[in-house]
């Protein structure tokens, strides 16, 4: 009896340990099948720097704009006809002693020319910055230009910069015998480190114990995600959505500013940008997001082709006839055909790659697509926003 007592019992503990084990097997794959579906519903979220996202409200660029003239074109000017190219030069050599009548001036080889800066934040007297030239008249060309000491404006009216510098221009534009061959634009040139800064912008950042974080796009749920992000890298509560853009940053009592504001912009946040279709209707072009969700849809795609075609044709009198003139007749026809409907079906699910891969199998013009995107929003299929350029 003790032997089978034995063999029962080590029969008794195989059995606990096959079941142990299944029971094992089973709970690791139920945890694994958690995991895959937990990962399948998850939507992929995009990550960026603050700095990439907002700005600090304060901190920002000012344009500068001014009026002047290059000189040294190989005949490429403003013509005769514009007039205030000759009398800008004439005022110009007036400041330097020059007295010349405006009407003995030829311009052939000058151009009056808008100029345009952007003066960056903390700049000081003596920054370079880099400068655009525009002709403002008639000139051809601005190839092999100078630009002469022109002001740079801001919008307050004083002089933040003054630009002067020989002009590198991207194309040119040759005329020979009423022949012209112009490559890229050659009326817009750009000067490197053309204008110098005579007049910063101060912001002084010591002192202050409140800045204001701004979205580039408005999103509460981004603005939220900011200042959890933030007050999570700080290890304090520093940061307070106010709205969808504006977000308020404290800063604590003897905390390096630059240090804090360096630590702000690097912090790596969730993004959740707006569903958008962006058409331009001059261009052609549409650009869909890849956050456009689709609805079950049917499309029937049709177009009706009319052409009007205009000759005009010579109306000669009959040999020998007394009385008859020559007449001009225009003959008009008229031409008219109805396109066959395409039909598209978008089934639930349907991604955005699906739409465009069905709208290029009907062969669809880039303006169909521009309608027929338009209809599908007023059909609520359409899930983003619209923005037409």
């Amino acid at each position: 009896m003790s032997a089978r007592v034995r063999e029962l019992k080590l029969q008794s503990m195989t059995v606990r340990k096959i079941v142990c084990r299944s029971l094992i097997l089973i709970a690791l794959l139920a945890l694994t099948l958690q995991g895959f579906a937990v990962d399948a519903g998850e939507v992929p979220q995009r990550e960026a720097r603050v700095k990439d996202i907002a700005s600090i409200e304060g901190i920002r660029d000012n344009q500068l704009v001014g009026y002047g003239i290059v000189v040294g074109l190989q005949g490429t000017g403003d013509s005769q006809q514009t007039t205030f190219p000759t009398q800008t030069l004439a005022a110009t050599l007036l400041r330097m002693g020059v007295s010349v009548p405006a009407a003995s001036i030829r311009v052939q080889n000058l151009a009056a020319v808008f100029v345009e800066a952007t003066l960056p934040p903390f700049a000081r007297p003596g920054t370079k910055l880099d400068v655009t030239v525009s002709s403002a008249g008639d000139a051809r060309s601005l190839e092999g230009g100078l630009l002469l000491m022109t002001p740079l404006y801001g919008a307050d009216g004083k002089i933040y910069a003054q630009g002067q510098g020989p002009l590198v221009v991207g194309g040119y534009s040759v005329s020979v015998n009423g022949n012209t061959k112009q490559y890229n634009h050659p009326n817009t040139a750009r000067v490197p480190y053309g204008a110098i800064v005579e007049r910063g912008v101060p912001l002084d950042l010591e002192g202050r114990n409140k800045f204001s974080l701004l979205l580039n796009d408005a999103d509460f749920r981004t603005a939220e995600a900011v200042s959890q992000a933030i007050n999570r890298e700080l290890g304090r509560q520093a940061a307070h959505a106010l709205d969808s853009r504006e977000i308020d940053l404290e800063v604590a009592h003897g905390e390096d500013v630059p240090e804090l504001l360096a630590q702000v912009e690097s912090v790596e946040v969730p993004v959740f940008p707006r569903a958008k279709v962006v058409v331009n209707e001059r261009t052609g072009t549409v650009v869909i997001g890849g956050t456009v969700v689709l609805q079950p849809v049917s499309i029937l795609h049709g177009g009706l082709a009319i052409n009007v075609v205009s000759q005009f044709e010579v109306s000669q009198p009959n040999a020998f006839s007394s009385g008859g003139a020559s007449q001009v007749v225009q003959q008009t026809r008229i031409t008219a055909r109805d396109k066959p409907v395409n039909r598209i079906e978008l089934k639930q699910g349907a991604t955005v790659d699906d739409l465009v891969r069905s709208l290029q199998t009907i062969g669809a013009s880039a303006r169909d697509v521009i309608s027929i995107l338009q209809a599908m929003k007023s059909a609520g299929a359409l899930e983003a926003e619209i923005e037409v350029l």
